[in-house]
C-alpha cells in the first residue's frame, strides 16, 4: 500500500472498536486498529496523524486493567479517547474517574456546553449511544468540559483542549444510536488532525494493480475460487494486472445454492474471460457424506474432500509462484491481535497451502474491511449480484440439512432456499438484511395436499440483521412477504408441507443452525 495520511486506533477490547476503524475509513481517512500495549516508539515509527482510544471493559484505577504512556500526550499527535479512551485520557492526566451506582447503557439526551472544533455543527442537544459504568467526573487540568448529560448522571460526557488536540467523549460516536456522531468523529479528523481524506476505493484499485504488476511480473499464480465475494474480488484485482498469469480453480462440491456455480462461470469464465478451471465434484462429495448425521463430521469429510479435489487440479497446473487468498483485515486483527498475523488458510478448509506448489501467498485485500472489498468489487466492475452475495458458509447447504445430506434434500433445500431470497430480493429488502437463507429440519410433520396425507421435515427460515455477525438479531420481515415465501414454497417445491420462522437472536443461538 502507497503511503496515505494514517490514524492509528488503539484498541483496549471493547466491542465496538473494528466499527470505529469503519468509519474512519468511511471518511476516507486511512487506518489501522492495533493493539493498546503499542509502546512510544513504535507509535512514533508508524507516524499516526492522530491516535484515537477505542472503548473497553475494564476500570482505569485498577492495577491490572491496561494503560499508556504519559509520553503519548507529548507527542504533538491529536487524540480522541472514546468510553474507556476517554477515562483513561481523564485519569493518566490527573482528572478524577469515578464508579456509578447504576451503569448507564443506551440512548441519553447530551447537552453540548462548549462547541469549539470537536462539536462544530452538533446542536446544543442531541442524541448519544452510553455503554459505561465508571465516568469521568473531574476533568484534567487545562480542559474545558464540552458536554454533559441534562439528567446529571454524566457531568462530563466530553472534554477537551484546543491547544493540546487532546478530546474526550463518554458516549460512542461510531454507533449509528449517536445522531451525530459520525460528524464529532469527522470534526476530529479534519478540524482537530487536519486531514485531507486521501484514501478512497478507485485510489486503493489504482495502487494495487500498480503494485501487484510489478511484484509479479511476468509469474504465475494459483487462486481457489469460492464464488464468495472475498475470492472473487481478490481474483478479478490479480487479473485486472496480471490477465492470463493467474489461473482460478473453481471446486463445486455439489452443495451451493441454486443456479451460484452457473453464475460463476458465467461472471468469471466467459464475461471477465479469466483462466478458470471448474471441478465438477458433487457426486463425490454427496458419496462421503452418505449416512452422515454429525455436523462437525459433516464439515470435516468436505474440507478434506475439498483439499483432495483441489490438490487433484493444482497437480495438473504444476508449480506456481504465488496462491492467491482473499484475507480481509478482520481476519488479520483476529489472528494477529494487533501484531503481525498469521497465514489464514482458505475460509473452506483448513490446509489448502500445505497442498499447492509454491512460493509466497499474496493477500490483496487485507487491509480492507468486508464494506471495503465490496466497494472494491463494484470498482472492479464486478455484478452487484456477485458483490453483494450474503455471507455462505463454506460446508454450503450441508450444514443447513439436519441429519443426513441427501439429493433428494437438496433440491428440496435449492429450491426453498431460492424462493426466500427471490422474495426477499423483490420486497427490496436484500441490501438491508445481513443473512437469510431456508433450513430443512430433520423434524417431520402432517400436512395435507389436495386429498392426500403428507409427512414431510419442516422447512426453517433463518433472516438476521448484523454488523460484523458477532451478534445478530433476527430481521423483522412484514407479514405479508413471509406469507408470500410460505405459499411458494408449499406450492412450488417438492416434499415442503410446513414453513416455520426462527425468531431467534444470536447470542444465545448462532446464526447458523448447524
Amino acid at each position: 500500500m502507497e503511503k496515505h495520511e494514517r490514524v492509528l486506533v488503539l484498541d483496549f477490547g471493547g466491542q465496538y472498536n473494528q466499527l470505529i476503524a469503519r468509519r474512519v475509513r468511511d471518511l476516507n481517512v486511512y487506518c489501522d486498529l492495533k493493539n493498546c500495549d503499542m509502546t512510544v516508539e513504535e507509535i512514533k515509527a508508524y507516524n499516526p496523524i492522530g491516535i484515537i482510544f477505542t472503548g473497553g471493559p475494564n476500570s482505569v484505577y485498577e492495577e491490572s486493567s491496561p494503560h499508556v504512556p504519559a509520553e503519548i500526550f507529548s507527542l504533538g499527535i491529536p487524540v480522541l479517547g472514546i468510553c474507556y479512551g476517554c477515562q483513561l485520557i481523564a485519569y493518566t492526566l490527573g482528572g478524577e474517574v469515578t464508579h456509578a451506582q447504576t451503569s448507564e447503557y443506551g440512548k441519553r439526551e447530551i447537552r453540548v456546553l462548549k462547541k469549539g472544533a470537536l462539536f462544530e455543527g452538533v446542536p446544543a442537544r442531541s442524541v448519544s449511544w452510553m455503554s459505561h459504568t465508571d465516568y469521568v467526573s473531574r476533568a484534567p487540568e487545562g480542559f474545558e468540559v464540552l458536554a454533559d448529560t441534562e439528567a446529571g448522571t454524566c457531568p462530563v460526557a466530553a472534554f477537551g483542549s484546543a491547544e493540546k488536540k487532546i478530546y474526550g467523549v463518554q458516549f460512542h460516536p461510531e454507533v449509528v444510536h449517536t445522531e451525530y456522531g459520525n460528524l464529532v468523529l469527522k470534526n476530529f479528523l479534519y478540524a482537530v488532525c487536519g486531514v485531507k481524506g486521501d484514501w478512497t476505493m478507485s485510489g486503493f484499485v489504482a495502487e494495487q494493480v500498480r503494485a501487484l504488476r510489478e511484484k509479479i511480473g511476468d509469474k504465475k499464480v494459483l487462486c481457489a475460487m469460492s464464488g464468495g465475494v472475498d475470492s472473487a474480488v481478490a481474483a478479478t484485482l490479480i487479473h485486472k494486472a496480471v490477465g492470463n498469469q493467474l489461473v482460478c480453480v473453481f471446486v463445486d462440491h455439489g452443495l451451493l445454492r441454486k443456479y451460484e456455480a452457473d453464475e460463476v462461470m458465467e461472471v468469471f469464465r466467459d464475461k471477465l474471460g479469466m483462466n478458470l478451471i471448474k471441478a465438477d465434484a458433487g457426486e463425490v462429495f454427496l458419496e462421503r457424506l452418505k449416512g452422515v448425521s454429525d455436523p462437525e463430521k459433516k464439515r470435516k469429510i468436505i474440507g478434506e474432500e475439498f483439499i483432495r479435489t483441489f490438490e487433484k487440479e493444482a497437480k495438473k497446473i504444476g508449480a506456481v509462484d504465488y496462491l492467491v487468498q482473499g484475507t480481509i483485515y478482520p481476519d488479520v486483527i483476529e489472528s494477529g491481535k494487533g501484531k503481525s498475523a498469521v497465514i489464514k488458510s482458505h475460509h473452506n478448509v483448513g490446509g489448502l497451502p500445505s497442498v499447492v506448489d509454491f512460493k509466497e501467498i499474496i493477500e490483496p485485500l487485507r487491509d480492507l474491511f468486508k464494506d471495503e472489498v465490496r466497494r472494491v468489487g463494484f470498482e472492479l466492475g464486478l455484478p452487484r449480484k456477485v458483490v453483494m452475495r450474503q455471507p455462505f458458509p463454506g460446508p454450503g447447504l450441508a450444514i443447513r440439512i439436519m441429519g443426513e445430506v441427501t439429493k433428494e434434500k437438496l433440491e428440496t433445500l435449492r429450491d426453498a432456499d431460492f424462493i426466500f431470497r427471490d422474495e426477499i430480493a423483490k420486497a427490496g429488502l436484500d441490501e438491508k438484511i445481513w443473512q437469510y437463507f431456508a433450513v430443512i429440519t430433520n423434524s417431520p410433520t402432517v400436512g395435507v395436499m389436495g386429498d392426500f396425507r403428507t409427512y414431510e421435515n419442516v422447512i426453517a427460515l433463518r433472516a438476521v440483521t448484523s454488523v460484523d455477525a458477532m451478534t445478530a438479531d433476527w430481521a423483522r420481515i412484514p407479514y405479508d412477504v413471509l406469507e408470500k415465501v410460505s405459499n411458494r414454497i408449499v406450492n412450488e417445491v417438492k416434499h415442503a408441507n410446513r414453513i416455520v420462522y426462527d425468531v431467534t437472536s444470536k447470542p444465545p443461538a448462532t446464526i447458523e443452525w448447524e
